[in-house]
């Protein structure tokens, strides 16, 4: 990532917290009548322990030098989550570095599954499983997968990236109930390597292309949220399945290449289980 782009995601992500955030959140006085949602810049530096000119350079992102101990002070002001806070640390300091959880550089090119998450794959056949790398491309997925979201294996392997066929296909604006949130939790997860990751320059041109071909992805991407592992309920209305839940659980495969594997557990005490096992074996 260029200096310049993760300055300004650096700010995107500041303001973003900051509106998040309200002064009684805070142990604060309300005062007077605000302009805008959330903090104001000097009370978040109040909070830090730092000057209101030295944060709003920050937060406009101009090229200062920082330090972990007022990050730390910063990340507690605007109550950041782990995650959240590993992202802070990655934009201001450029610390991702294009390293892995093991301090490795990881390897480039289509990654590979091997047998042993191939073989969990198949087993999980009633829990639609897609397995994604870093930069949210499929490569892999089971056949439940295939029946509840799209035939994977009909899409050009070029366009197999799941966060541009959320936007880009119709069948996942019809599946989820609630479309907005769906997409949230693979955003989460996606700027989460965007902070990890902060020379790869295809992250700058990934964004740039999604935000001029999708305004709903610009206002859903501004929010700045950030997790490496989500969980969330979500209810689909297939098309031949009708109304079903499922819990997303996100998972980390540590080696050599980053990749997760994205599980969705049939909700209990629903039918949806009982639906997909129908749907899967009248289209054997």
């Amino acid at each position: 990532m260029k200096q310049q782009a993760r300055l300004q995601e650096l700010s995107v992500f500041l303001k973003a917290q900051r509106a998040k955030l309200v002064p009684q959140m805070v142990g604060l006085p309300t005062g007077g009548r605000r302009r805008t949602p959330g903090l104001r810049r000097e009370e978040v530096a109040q909070l830090a322990g730092v000057s209101t000119t030295w944060y709003t350079w920050l937060e406009q992102g101009r090229d200062i030098k920082v330090s972990t101990s007022v990050l730390d002070n910063i990340a507690a002001a605007l109550r950041l989550t782990r995650d959240e806070r590993n992202y802070l640390y990655a934009l201001a300091m450029d610390t991702g570095g294009g390293l892995g959880v093991v301090g490795q550089r990881l390897q480039e090119g289509r990654p590979e599954i091997s047998p042993s998450l191939q073989k969990i794959l198949h087993e999980l056949k009633y829990c639609p499983t897609i397995i994604s790398d870093r930069r949210c491309q499929i490569v892999g997925w089971n056949e439940a997968a295939s029946h509840v979201f799209l035939d994977f294996e009909a899409i050009p392997l070029e366009q197999r990236n799941m966060i541009s066929l959320l936007f880009t296909r119709q069948e996942f604006r019809r599946l989820a109930v609630n479309w907005e949130q769906f997409v949230r939790g693979f955003l989460a997860i996606f700027r989460a390597y965007y902070g990890q990751y902060v020379e790869d320059e295809w992250y700058n041109s990934f964004l740039l292309e999604m935000k001029e071909a999708h305004p709903d992805f610009n206002y859903l991407w501004e929010q700045s949220e950030v997790s490496s592992a989500p969980e969330v309920i979500l209810e689909f209305r297939h098309g031949k399945g009708g109304k079903m839940h499922f819990q997303l659980t996100s998972l980390q495969v540590h080696g050599n290449v980053d990749l997760r594997c994205s599980i969705y557990t049939p909700a209990p005490e629903t039918s949806t289980e009982f639906k997909l096992r129908q749907l899967m074996e009248r289209q054997e």
